[in-house]
């Protein structure tokens, strides 16, 4: 297990840079095993990066027919709704790709098959990725690469300090009461997300500043969850200059 940190000298630059890397991941990854399953954040960076693999000529090189979709967390809102994560990003890319549409696993909406109760939601997707997992494997699916967007709190997901998700140790939980609204959602958990081989935090901004310092220098995950992310392979922290400012010299040598 390897944690390392990249500092780019600008959002745009950033989201340029995620995207490169996320398309020779999942190309690797399928030149390794065949598919590819990668969980998606929301966000504005997140936007943008999803643009940039929209727009770059290497998109071609992925199967885009073997791999899955997953996501991190979504506002439990109704399908369509414009402040959920899934509708994000399939304006933005995943419409305009050649998905299997059986390996795009959108999470539960607030006005599908269990209505209004995000716990039964939950246990839905939990379900979902179960079966994914296969027979004899785990809870959880083999997730090559998932992204994480990082809030000025320390949030990851919808993981928020002192709530209970960041306690929990079940693959996806309903949060309530959330301090962004809206205030319902559902999430992978912090146990849930460290099954990962690849997690990459995405960070922009100055206002990511004092979250990331906390995070990167190992505060307590009940308080910054995002200092309890741990993939099992490599955890990667891609920011940019602003997002970087608090960190301590030995990581300003990384800027690129």
């Amino acid at each position: 297990m390897t944690t390392s940190v990249v500092v780019h000298g600008d959002q745009g630059i950033l989201a340029q840079a995620v995207a490169a890397r996320l398309i020779t991941r999942i190309i690797d990854a399928q030149a390794e095993r065949g598919s590819a399953e990668v969980v998606l954040t929301g966000g504005r960076v997140a936007a943008a990066v999803y643009a940039a693999v929209r727009d770059s000529p290497a998109r071609e090189a992925i199967d885009w027919g073997r791999v899955g979709i997953w996501w991190g967390d979504e506002r439990f809102l109704p399908a369509g709704d414009p402040e959920r994560n899934e509708t994000q990003a399939r304006e933005v890319l995943l419409d305009l790709l050649p998905l299997d549409p059986a390996r795009v696993h959108a999470m539960p909406a607030a006005d599908g098959p269990d209505g209004g109760d995000p716990e039964a939601a939950a246990a839905r997707y939990a379900a979902e990725l179960a079966e994914a997992a296969g027979p004899g494997h785990q809870e959880l699916p083999h997730f090559d690469v998932l992204l994480l967007g990082v809030g000025e709190d320390g949030h990851v997901a919808s993981v928020f300090p002192g709530l209970p998700a960041v306690h929990d140790r079940r693959p996806v939980v309903a949060v309530r009461g959330a301090p962004k609204p809206p205030s319902t959602r559902i999430s992978l958990t912090l146990p849930a997300i460290n099954t990962a081989e690849d997690v990459w935090l995405i960070a922009a901004g100055t206002g990511k500043a004092a979250a990331v310092d906390m995070a990167v220098r190992g505060a307590g995950p009940v308080q910054v969850p995002a200092a309890g992310v741990t993939a099992t392979g490599r955890t990667l922290w891609l920011l940019d200059r602003e997002a970087a400012a608090a960190l301590e010299p030995r990581y300003r040598s990384l800027h690129a």
